[in-house]
């Protein structure tokens, strides 16, 4: 028999595999970017606008390797820049571009409602336990 830790992991894993694809088919269609985009640009922009490439990667739960070729794209689209982190020089900063931000602005119009769509037939009552105990999980096992 699965543990209580064992079965919010197997819960929290399933919900994730069943509402993502879902938000970034909403995100990718209607908001005009991937969903891992949107995600970069909202920790840039939670972060202040500029994050170094390791910052960025250890916020977005990607590999270096693969933050640095979604930024270099998003580089490509003019959503981000790179600059050169003068204290290090093997590093860089990922910044955020007035453009990034406008279109960033632009997708939460589509990603917000999308979220709520999802979760419109839970119990608000439940919603909010759910939240309360992930967040109290996070305060507890987080560094």
């Amino acid at each position: 028999m699965p543990t209580d830790a064992e079965r919010t992991w197997e819960a929290v894993l399933r919900l994730h595999a069943a509402l993502l694809p879902r938000l970034d088919l909403a995100v990718t269609r209607h908001g005009g970017m991937p969903l891992t985009w949107y995600d970069v640009l909202l920790e840039l922009r939670d972060g202040g606008g500029r994050l170094t490439m390791g910052q960025l990667a250890e916020r977005v739960v990607l590999s270096r390797t693969r933050v640095s070729r979604l930024v270099d794209e998003m580089v490509g689209a003019g959503l981000v820049a790179r600059e050169p982190n003068p204290g290090d020089r093997r590093s860089a900063y990922a910044v955020l571009t007035t453009e990034g931000r406008r279109r960033f602005l632009a997708a939460a119009r589509v990603y917000l409602p999308a979220i709520e769509r999802e979760f419109e037939a839970v119990d608000g009552d439940v919603l909010a336990d759910v939240a309360d105990g992930l967040q109290a999980l996070l305060a507890d096992i987080a560094p």
